[in-house]
């Protein structure tokens, strides 16, 4: 019977979810008639099932996550499909040898390779995450370079001026292009402006330049192109492409990388 109750309260907790797209657990609590902490239980288990993705505080429903073209800003969709994120690091640290110089962009899957790369030695991770920079402070083989600029709330990305400034004087190996969107037609894209001019000059310094995002992204468009398929060295995702995108990265010749 405890079990029956519990079902029915989370399913009641999944519908109110659904119909507001996010909530907080102080809200839930109420709406549900339970205690914080059992509504964190809730939405832990809620999470746990994929029907929902945690947030600090409270959650979002994923679909509404998953089909929104506004930003979503980094602390709310930092756990968003945590565990493919971490496999597609995984796929791109692999590519990292020692010496390389490596640029991270802001996101949510470049802050994960960020952790992957951590524990190497003898490699420069130059960045315009503050976030990113902050998970390296720490690790004593990563040499850590840090753009500078005014930094954007949502990203945690450094803009402006000075971080241009810095850009013109850095050669990059490989750089992983954290991204909101992923088209034919419009290519890699992002939300802020800003960062997309950022991202754009960080490119012309790189030799090699890999798209990292989860199958979510394809077939979005967010508001500024960074830069078309065929600029890009390659793609690191998971899971395999869908057969439209595939075609795509073949004939565009882009090297396609699939987290297992």
């Amino acid at each position: 019977m405890q079990y029956s109750k519990s079902a029915e309260r989370r399913a009641q907790a999944l519908e109110l979810i659904k119909k507001l797209g996010k909530i907080s657990i102080h809200q839930l609590s109420e709406a549900i008639g339970c205690s914080e902490a059992t509504a964190r239980r809730d939405l832990d288990h809620l999470e746990k099932s994929g029907q929902i993705i945690r947030t600090i505080g409270g959650a979002i429903y994923e679909e509404s996550l998953v089909q929104t073209t506004s930003e979503i800003p980094f602390a709310d969709k930092r756990y968003y499909r945590q565990e493919e994120k971490e496999h597609i690091a995984e796929e791109a640290a692999a590519l990292v040898k020692e010496g390389d110089v490596v640029c991270l962009t802001g996101g949510s899957t470049t802050f994960l390779i960020a952790k992957a790369l951590k524990n190497r030695s003898n490699i420069t991770i130059v960045t315009n995450a503050v976030n990113i920079a902050y998970e390296l402070a720490e690790a004593e083989g990563v040499q850590v370079v840090v753009i500078g600029g005014v930094m954007r709330a949502n990203s945690y990305e450094l803009i402006g001026p000075l971080a241009e400034n810095v850009i013109e004087k850095i050669n990059i190996s490989k750089m992983f292009l954290g991204v909101d969107g992923v088209s034919l037609e419009r290519g890699f894209t992002t939300h802020s402006e800003y960062e997309a001019r950022i991202a754009q000059l960080l490119i012309e310094r790189s030799n090699q330049v890999y798209a990292v995002f989860d199958h979510t992204k394809l077939k979005k468009v967010a508001l500024f192109t960074i830069i078309p398929l065929e600029r890009a060295t390659g793609v690191i995702m998971n899971p395999s492409p869908e057969t439209w995108f595939e075609e795509a990265c073949r004939a565009e010749q882009l090297e396609v990388y699939i987290a297992p």
